[in-house]
């Protein structure tokens, strides 16, 4: 599945007030100015979540610049230049401060340079009105609240991407003399946002702002330990900067963790009646070392790979090998080896170097995926192999990489297991797959009535018919209860759209519609524009 492209990645740290001498455990010896400094570390642990672009802003009281914001096009490392000690301090000095936020970026929408690079910061000459977040999510409504913003004669939009909007949500509730609490700030803007958005927003006056929107589609984590208070969108980002395990908490959807000089709280801004966990953070997205939503990602991928030992059918003997598509599949792939009692070998190596394949554009997919994996010619030769991947978004890596197993690694048999469901509908919430014919599953997945594309029944010949376009010699798909019952949550608690095209949300109910007719006329391009027009 590493030709589908990420979400973002949120960060938050804060140094409560306390006596100098009394400074936490966990934060740098330079004291609670300095608790920015965790921030970079944070975000190389998210850095799974997006490459393309990273940033922080810290708040610092003691500076004139109260808020200041530092961000390029790059990976965490590259962006901080933390290869180079010199050039990190003065980046690091520069944004000192005992409040900071982070963002790790890929585009799901907007061009990919430093303007879209977040947080975005909005100064003001009011303290209350200036303030910079991070965003991680997409809002299935954007088309609408663009035209909304738009079609007023002072209005103005920079950037096509929903953070903007957001931004302008935002401004709209500080607006004149208004000085919202949090909470009803959130509220009202909760009301107009269709779609997935926890942000991350950070103000002069030294509030910080962390909140998981009312379906709880992205996953947004946090803990405390004596005056440090830290959120993040993986447990993984906390755990590694050393907070105990006991003390990390998911944040319930329609919540938000605030906190300024007074403390911490968690406050409801919105109901949430209902949950759509996005059920592709435990089966690809998130670091395997994570926990979310008090759900094991680890133990996740292993049930999965459970899942496919009990359905195969391949004959098995000792030339026969489980071989997993580097990295995200291994649980899955060692526990259906361990299931069969056969082995679970590394027939691939991944070249750590080349980057993940989503970062580039579509036309530079194939170069990239060819120098991606080198098969191993010593494990694979003669050997009839079970391939077991992730999912299949767009094929573009997988056609490449059973090329690559046949002419390179002699493998004999290529049986390929996928553990998840056929991709047959676009997302609106967070991951760029917004057309069905970008898709590799619906072209086989026609229903005979309607002629609707990804609307069909999985068959076994339609699994053979897979196979062949892949090159492979069987292909195997888990059904979508198995997904569930994988992660430990009933179904109506899952995001699973882009499995079922059953959309949690009404925007991505229209949205799901345009691309319907859009495949059916024949059409391309970004469901987003088409709504737009």
């Amino acid at each position: 599945m590493s030709d589908l492209q990420h979400e973002c990645g949120l960060a938050a740290i804060y140094h409560l007030p306390v006596p100098d001498a009394d400074t936490s455990p966990l934060c740098p010896a330079q004291g609670q100015e300095e608790a920015s400094r965790l921030l970079p570390r944070m975000l190389l642990d998210i850095q799974n979540r997006g490459q393309l672009s990273a940033g922080i802003t810290a708040w610092n009281p003691s500076r004139s610049q109260l808020l200041a914001t530092y961000k390029d096009v790059g990976t965490v490392s590259e962006v901080f230049r933390m290869n180079h000690r010199g050039k990190y301090e003065s980046v690091m000095e520069q944004h000192a401060g005992r409040a900071a936020i982070g963002h790790v970026r890929y585009a799901t929408c907007g061009a990919d340079d430093r303007g879209y690079a977040q947080p975005l910061e909005r100064p003001h000459l009011q303290k209350r009105k200036w303030f910079s977040f991070g965003f991680n999510g997409q809002l299935a409504n954007y088309p609408e609240l663009r035209a909304e913003i738009l079609a007023g004669a002072d209005s103005h939009l920079s950037r096509d991407n929903d953070t903007e909007v957001i931004m302008h949500a935002i401004s709209g509730e500080l607006a004149g003399d208004n000085d919202p609490d949090p909470v009803d700030m959130l509220a009202a803007i909760s009301r107009r946002f269709d779609g997935a958005w926890n942000i991350a927003l950070l103000d002069a006056c030294g509030r910080l702002i962390v909140a998981r929107d009312p379906l709880g589609i992205r996953p947004m984590e946090y803990a405390r330990v004596g005056p440090l208070v830290a959120a993040a969108s993986e447990s993984v980002a906390l755990l590694n900067l050393g907070f105990p395990t006991e003390s990390i908490r998911s944040l319930e959807p329609g919540t938000a963790l605030i906190v300024d000089g007074n403390g911490m709280r968690i406050e409801r801004f919105a109901e949430s009646p209902r949950r759509a966990h996005c059920f592709f953070e435990w089966v690809y997205f998130a670091n395997v070392a994570s926990t979310m939503d008090e759900r094991s990602v680890y133990l996740t991928r292993k049930r999965l790979g459970e899942e496919l030992a009990r359905l195969e059918t391949v004959s098995l003997d000792d030339d026969t090998v489980v071989v997993p598509v580097p990295d995200t599949s291994k649980a899955a792939a060692d526990s259906m080896a361990y299931q069969l009692k056969i082995p679970s070998v590394e027939g691939l190596i991944r070249n750590r170097y080349t980057g993940r394949t989503f970062i580039d554009g579509a036309a530079s997919r194939r170069q990239k995926a060819e120098s991606k994996y080198t098969p191993l010619r010593e494990v694979l030769e003669g050997k009839r192999v079970i391939l077991v991947e992730d999912s299949i978004v767009r094929s573009t890596t997988m056609k490449v990489l059973l090329g690559r197993m046949r002419s390179l690694g002699l493998a004999k048999e290529i049986h390929v297991r996928i553990a998840c469901p056929p991709i047959v509908a676009p997302c609106f919430y967070g991951i760029d797959m917004s057309t069905i014919d970008e898709l590799f599953a619906p072209q086989f997945l026609r229903d005979p009535a309607t002629g609707l594309l990804g609307t069909g029944v999985l068959t076994e010949e339609v699994q053979a018919e897979m196979a062949a376009r892949l090159g492979a010699d069987s292909l195997r798909y888990l059904p979508i209860e198995a997904v569930a019952r994988s992660i430990g949550l009933d179904a109506d608690r899952l995001c699973q759209a882009c499995l079922n095209g059953v959309y949690p949300t009404p925007a991505g109910e229209r949205l799901y519609e345009i691309a319907l007719g859009q495949t059916a006329r024949g059409g391309s391009g970004r469901t987003y524009e088409a709504a737009v027009g």
